[in-house]
């Protein structure tokens, strides 16, 4: 597993470099990504650990990936990524795990995700057009999505548009594991 301060230091400079890249000064990216100018502050001069959904709100309003925040080094044509540099999340008895991702021709991100029993976690609308898709590898995901909830079993299934609010939660009495791919369409002028 990869040191956390060198992976803050990566999510600092990355960040950095999108921000500046697009010509954006911390209040404007404040503005379109729902994080403090203050956070922000502290995520490029890597002091602090932001969370997943930061760096998810960041990562929407820069138009990339949160794997391309997270990147430690450059991305190659093809890229293996050995399970020492897979990046991983904790939030109490959260663990999410990007395994890898993409922001070209669209935003993919590949995620191993575990929640003990009565976890939960409160994914933020994605941009119009997003969608995930996952699969429940071990427990039992109760899924809600605009206010209905879904239960998805072990070795279940499920695809929603993810433009909108939602919770995984782990309601079962043993951990849950399962595996996420979001697919969100690239803005157009964004490339």
């Amino acid at each position: 597993m990869q040191d956390p301060a060198m992976i803050n230091q990566a999510i600092a400079t990355n960040v950095r470099a999108q921000r500046t890249h697009r010509g954006l000064t911390l209040d404007a990216l404040a503005a379109r990504s729902g994080v403090s100018r203050g956070m922000l502050v502290q995520v490029e001069q890597g002091r602090t650990n932001p969370s997943v959904s930061t760096l998810t709100r960041i990562a929407s309003a820069l138009g990339v990936t949160v794997a391309r925040l997270v990147e430690v080094s450059d991305v190659p044509v093809v890229r293996v990524v050995d399970p020492a540099d897979v990046v991983t999340f904790h939030q109490g008895d959260v663990r999410a795990k990007l395994l890898v991702g993409a922001d070209s021709p669209m935003i993919l991100e590949l995620w191993d995700w575990r929640l003990a029993p009565g976890e939960h976690h409160d994914g933020d609308a994605h941009p119009a057009g997003t969608r995930e898709m996952l699969t429940v590898l071990d427990g039992e995901l109760t899924l809600t999505v605009h206010g209905r909830s879904h239960v998805i079993g072990a070795d279940g299934a499920v695809l929603f548009t993810a433009d909108r609010a939602h919770r995984y939660a782990n309601q079962g009495d043993r951990e849950l594991r399962f595996v996420m791919v979001v697919a969100e369409p690239r803005e157009m002028g964004d490339q």
